[in-house]
């Protein structure tokens, strides 16, 4: 019987050596070994992404997965790639972020009253995963927001993101059935524990280039959530 982690730390440590999605780990791999040439020079990571943030946290950001060439490449979350570009500055400027770049581990990024996370945690060809990786990952998950013992808010990035929310509030219990749960930019929605969940498109390159997503409608979804979590204006 595998005993739930004590600390976030530890949680961090077991997704890091976990080998449960033999397809994604050999993508990771072959991908850290060949890299782009752009990152020619970078050593990657290669490895499942742990989390990152502020452990009294009120405010989760739960994202897709990695990127092959971002998270994957840096090992943090949204770090070293488009996403990561559009999410940190607004981050910033709602005053979840110190700074409003991310470009690897050791960058000094600071978040306060904010941890990020993934429903998958290693980049999946394509940035599909298989049902079979979702329902892996899901008890890091479950672990993960059980140990946030301050949070009040979740803003899911994307449809899979919502998805995986409610998926892990059916798991424990919080939640019978998804009737009512409709994803859309902006929808908020309280689960019955008390739990509140903000959506949002996700920062994909797909969604800001296109101008589905834009950086006000972004920074209005963070600046809720402040709200939502009692915290004052960043």
């Amino acid at each position: 019987m595998v005993t739930s982690p004590a600390t976030l730390d530890v949680l961090n440590e077991r997704i890091i050596a976990c080998e449960r999605c033999s397809r994604l780990r050999a993508y990771c791999v072959e991908v850290a070994r060949t890299r782009r040439r752009a990152y020619a020079d970078w050593e990657y990571w290669g490895r499942p992404v742990p989390s990152f943030g502020d452990p009294q946290a009120r405010v989760l950001a739960l994202g897709l997965a990695p990127g092959a060439h971002g998270s994957n490449r840096t090992g943090r979350p949204f770090t070293g790639d488009g996403s990561g570009d559009f999410l940190y500055p607004v981050l910033h400027e709602a005053g979840f972020a110190s700074q409003p770049t991310a470009k690897s581990r050791d960058d000094g990024m600071r978040l306060t009253n904010l941890w990020i996370t993934s429903v998958v945690r290693c980049a999946p060809p394509g940035n599909k995963p298989a049902p079979e990786e979702l329902r892996n990952c899901a008890p890091w998950l479950d672990q993960e927001i059980a140990l946030l013992r301050n949070l009040r808010i979740v803003v899911c990035l994307g449809h899979i993101a919502f998805d995986g929310l409610l998926a892990h509030a059916q798991r424990t219990g919080q939640l019978k059935t998804r009737a009512g749960f409709t994803f859309a930019h902006a929808a908020e929605y309280t689960l019955p524990g008390g739990l509140l969940v903000l959506a949002s498109f996700h920062p994909s390159l797909q969604n800001t280039n296109t101008g589905r997503l834009t950086r006000a409608m972004f920074l209005s979804v963070f600046q809720r959530a402040r709200q939502l979590a009692a915290l004052p204006a960043g």
